[in-house]
C-alpha cells in the first residue's frame, strides 16, 4: 500500500485498480462480469454509479444476468424491514451460483453492511460472502477486491472513522439523459424512526466547486436532467466556511450555460427556507416540484417522530410556495402507525392531505428499524388494523390524484421527453412539474424537450405534440 500512499487517497484506490486489472488477465482468458443488485433510495443508485465506474476500470464487464456474473456485489438498504428480508434472500440464492463458479466473489455495502448485528449475521450464516463493507468505505473497493484476488480470507471492513468525500472517483451512469448529482452525504436530524444517520453518518457537504464542476461535465455529455441527492439538500453547506447553502448551490447551478433541468431531494420541511423557495421561484431551470416529506398531520406524532416542525408551520410553508409558484406540483412521504398514534390523529394527516392535494404520496406502514427511539416505543395498534388506516389514505391520496389530473386537460406544457410510452407508438415524459405525459412520436425524440398538448385524462394523461 504504501506504494500509492492512504487507503483513503484516491491515487491509492486507482493504483489497487491496475493491479486488480493486471490480476484479472491472469485469471480469465475474456474479461469477466460483474452484476450489482441495488435496493432503495436514489443515493444507493447513485452509489452503484461509482461501484460499476470503479469495476470497469478494474477490468470487469457489466452483465443484467446475475448467473453469469464473476462478481456479485448488493447495494443494500436499511430503511424499510421489506427491503432488508429481499436481500437476505437473494443473497442467500449466490449460494448455488458459487458452487458452480469456484471463482466467483460475492459482495455485500450500503446501509445494511453498516449495522454490526447485520455484519455479524453475515460472517456466521453466510460463509459464500467474500466481502462486507459499510458506506463510509465504497472508495476502499478497489482495494477490497485486489485483497479477495490475491488470497486474502473473507473481508469485513465498516469502520466510521473516515468520513471524509473522495472526489475523482470514476463514474459510470445508468441513464443517457437524466443524472444523479450527489451534494452531500449523511443527516444530523436523527428522526426516531430512522436509521439514516447511524448508516451514513453526520452531514457532510462536498464543496460547491466540485458540485458545479460536475454538473458542467453532466450538461456537456448531453444530461437534460440534473437531480441533486442529498438526504436533507436544505442543509447543504451548514457551517461550511466557503459560506454557500443550498438556495445559493441553486443559483450557481442554474446559472450555468445549457439547456437542462435541476431537480432536487430530499428537502426536510424545518430546513426549507423562504430564501431556497425564491431561489426555486427565479431559476428558470429549477423543476417546479418540491419533495417534502410531512410523515404525519399530528402535533403529537411529529413530535415524537423529532421532525422539529409543527402541521401548522408545515401548511404555511405549503401555502407560501403555492403563493410564490402557483404551478409547484409538491409530492410528500407519510407513516401510517406511528407507535401510539390513534386514528383520530391518522385522521388529521388524512385532512392535510385533503388540504395540500399533493400531486403524488410515498406512503409506508410504520417498520421499526433496529437502534431507533421508535423501535422501543409501545405499538398497540396491530398491523392488520394499520393497513385499513393505510388503505383509507390512499383511496383518498387517488380521489386527490383524479381531481388533478382533470386540471391538466386542454393545457400545453414544456415536456422532456425521456421513455417509451405504455402503448406502440407512444413516448413518455415529464413536465416541469412532476407529471408524465404519453403521447405518440418517433424513438428520435427520446433526449428532447417538446411542447405536449393534454388532451385525454384518466390515471395517464395523453397528448399531443404541438
Amino acid at each position: 500500500m504504501s506504494n500509492f500512499g492512504s487507503v483513503n487517497d484516491l491515487s491509492c484506490q486507482i493504483g489497487f485498480m491496475e493491479r486488480v486489472r493486471s490480476l484479472l488477465s491472469e485469471i480469465y482468458q475474456n474479461p469477466p462480469k460483474a452484476h450489482i443488485v441495488v435496493y432503495g433510495c436514489q443515493q444507493n443508485v447513485s452509489d452503484a454509479e461509482k461501484i460499476r465506474g470503479m469495476l470497469k476500470t478494474m477490468g470487469y464487464e457489466m452483465t443484467d444476468d446475475i448467473e453469469a456474473a464473476d462478481f456479485i456485489i448488493f447495494n443494500t438498504c436499511a430503511v424499510r424491514e421489506h427491503a432488508e428480508q429481499r436481500v437476505w434472500g437473494n443473497v442467500g440464492a449466490t449460494k448455488n451460483y458459487k458452487r458452480k463458479k469456484e471463482n466467483l466473489i460475492v459482495a455485500v455495502c450500503g446501509c445494511m453492511a453498516q449495522e454490526e448485528k447485520t455484519v455479524e449475521r453475515f460472517k456466521k450464516s453466510f460463509p459464500y460472502v467474500d466481502i462486507v463493507f459499510g458506506t463510509h468505505v465504497l472508495h476502499r473497493l478497489p482495494e477490497f477486491v485486489y485483497r479477495r484476488l490475491s488470497g486474502s480470507g473473507r473481508i469485513f471492513e465498516t469502520s466510521t472513522e473516515f468520513a471524509d468525500i473522495v472526489e475523482g472517483l470514476p463514474t459510470e451512469r445508468d441513464r443517457d439523459i437524466k443524472a444523479w448529482l450527489p451534494i452531500m452525504y449523511g443527516c444530523n436530524n436523527f428522526c426516531t424512526y430512522c436509521v439514516v444517520p447511524f448508516v451514513r453518518g453526520r452531514e457532510r457537504s462536498r464543496k460547491p466547486e466540485f458540485v458545479l464542476e460536475e454538473a458542467k461535465k453532466l450538461i456537456a455529455e448531453g444530461k437534460k436532467e440534473i437531480t441533486l441527492l442529498g438526504q436533507n439538500v436544505n442543509s447543504y453547506g451548514k457551517g461550511e466556511e466557503h459560506g454557500v447553502n443550498f438556495a445559493k448551490l441553486l443559483r450557481q447551478i442554474n446559472a450555468l450555460e445549457g439547456d437542462f433541468r435541476i431537480r432536487f431531494m430530499t428537502s426536510h420541511p424545518k430546513d426549507c427556507t423562504e430564501e431556497l423557495l425564491l431561489a426555486m421561484k427565479d431559476c428558470e431551470k429549477v423543476e417546479r416540484h418540491l419533495h417534502l416529506p410531512m410523515q404525519s398531520g399530528s402535533d403529537r406524532v411529529l413530535n415524537a417522530m423529532n421532525r422539529r416542525y409543527t402541521k401548522e408551520k408545515y401548511l404555511s410553508l405549503v401555502a407560501r410556495a403555492k403563493e410564490l409558484m402557483p404551478d409547484i406540483e409538491l409530492t410528500s412521504d407519510i407513516i401510517v402507525g406511528f407507535p401510539g398514534e390513534t386514528y383520530e390523529e391518522f385522521l388529521e394527516t388524512v385532512d392535510v392531505v385533503k388540504q395540500v392535494k399533493f400531486a403524488s404520496l410515498f406512503t409506508f406502514i410504520f417498520s421499526p428499524r433496529a437502534n431507533t427511539v421508535a423501535a422501543k416505543m409501545e405499538d398497540p395498534v396491530s398491523r392488520e388494523e394499520k393497513g385499513k388506516w393505510f388503505t383509507q389514505l390512499l383511496k383518498v391520496q387517488e380521489e386527490i390524484a383524479a381531481e388533478q389530473n382533470e386540471n391538466y386537460l386542454g393545457k400545453t406544457y414544456r415536456v422532456l421527453c425521456d421513455d417509451f410510452g405504455s402503448k406502440e407508438g407512444f413516448l413518455s415524459g415529464h413536465t416541469a412539474g412532476c407529471a408524465v405525459i404519453e403521447f405518440e412520436g418517433y424513438k428520435n425524440l427520446i433526449g428532447q424537450f417538446v411542447n405536449v398538448r393534454v388532451d385525454n385524462v384518466s390515471k395517464v394523461l395523453y397528448g399531443t405534440i404541438i
